[in-house]
């Protein structure tokens, strides 16, 4: 009786284990194009059912991860797993990965149903199969009475869905995108974001997309992985990653930002004490102690600094004033965003959330304020 407790005791633990693995695994990956080294050493696990996004400036190496993984290219060193089985040197067609190219690739001289149905075909799928395979990715992406059309004659959001459902068709473990929506209006990508993760959702695949725009990347990723010059620099979920970037670089990347450099002066309790250059002394809630003198920089978004048109009084709010003068104005409708020329040299940009229709009280050119942020509004990140 206990052999057998025992036995299925050890079964239960691996299911467990198996369960904990991740579906894709980027084990210590680099590509190299001649002397160029465009992808170095990445090593990253995605789970089953993600939604992740790599993100990273031109030349980072995202695209060219995103193609070691569909098999268009094969790393020189390391190893991608899939389930557990090493398919970094199987052939595109060999693998259950599909991707979807950012400008489409469509077949110009087939239709919306051949083009969805040609990668069914090529693997044998027999035609009343394909029929029904295809009219189920025609409802999924809402193209119902456009099957017969070219794609000449389909608006771009049209033929980004067939390119969806071609990628769709033969039902991959693992769907890459490689800046999908990128060709779109703002008004269609936006509503496209909102349809691909509701498919996600709904089919329960994994997604991994490739995007430059850091705005998408937050919307529709449960996580988001961060590249720079070949290399992984953090992966995180969103929040995490604007709210606690791991560098000044990162910092910097993703979203707008103020960054005051200086010298580490002393701890008052939980909060460090910081000389700047351009904003004079700040305090900043930070459980290290550097040592004394280190550089540091202190970095706070633009939305958590307040402006006001005099000084504020109270605990928190009086601790990092900084006084100035109103020195440029972007109205974005939804919010403003104000740069203050401050009297110690410096800039700082604030964003204020529209919150009236008209707003008699908003702020003007060279009008005098004072921007404040609390410790807790500050992140200290090493130069």
């Amino acid at each position: 009786m206990a052999d057998e407790r025992h036995g299925l005791e050890e079964a239960a633990g691996a299911v467990n284990a198996a369960a904990k693995q991740p579906l894709l695994r980027i084990d210590g990956v680099v590509k190299n194009f001649g002397a160029f080294r465009a992808v170095d050493g990445v090593s990253l696990d995605i789970r089953a059912g993600e939604f992740f996004a790599l993100l990273g400036p031109s030349g980072c190496g995202k695209t060219t991860l995103l193609r070691m993984l569909a098999g268009f290219e094969a790393p020189d060193e390391g190893r991608i797993l899939l389930a557990g089985a090493d398919i970094a040197q199987a052939l595109p067609h060999e693998r259950p990965i599909n991707m979807m190219f950012q400008n489409y690739a469509l077949f110009p001289h087939l239709s919306v149903y051949d083009n969805i149905a040609f990668g069914l075909r090529r693997a044998g799928m027999a035609r009343a199969d394909i029929a029904t395979r295809v009219a189920e990715m025609v409802a999924l992406v809402k193209l119902a009475g456009l099957e017969k059309r070219k794609p000449d004659q389909l608006s771009g959001g049209q033929r980004q869905r067939v390119a969806l459902a071609r990628s769709l068709a033969r039902r991959p473990q693992v769907l890459l995108l490689d800046e999908p929506l990128a060709a779109l209006d703002k008004k269609l990508r936006e509503s496209t974001q909102a349809e691909l993760m509701e498919l996600q959702r709904r089919l329960g695949m994994t997604f991994v997309i490739v995007t430059h725009d850091q705005e998408e990347a937050m919307t529709m990723a449960d996580r988001i992985g961060v590249m720079n010059a070949g290399k992984l620099v953090q992966v995180a979920p969103p929040r995490e990653l604007y709210e606690a970037p791991r560098s000044r670089w990162i910092a910097e990347f993703v979203g707008d930002i103020n960054l005051f450099d200086g010298e580490f002066k002393l701890r008052d309790g939980h909060r460090l004490v910081i000389a700047t250059g351009d904003a004079g002394t700040l305090v900043a809630a930070e459980p290290r102690e550097p040592i004394a003198g280190a550089k540091l920089s202190v970095a706070i978004r633009p939305e958590k600094v307040k402006l006001s048109r005099r000084a504020p009084v109270g605990e928190r709010s009086a601790i990092n004033q900084l006084d100035g003068v109103i020195a440029d104005i972007c109205y974005l409708g939804g919010a403003t965003t104000y740069k203050v020329k401050l009297d110690t040299g410096g800039m700082v940009q604030s964003s204020v959330t529209n919150s009236a229709r008209l707003d008699v009280d908003a702020y003007s050119l060279n009008q005098q304020v004072v921007a404040w942020f609390t410790p807790d509004d500050c992140l200290v990140l090493d130069q």
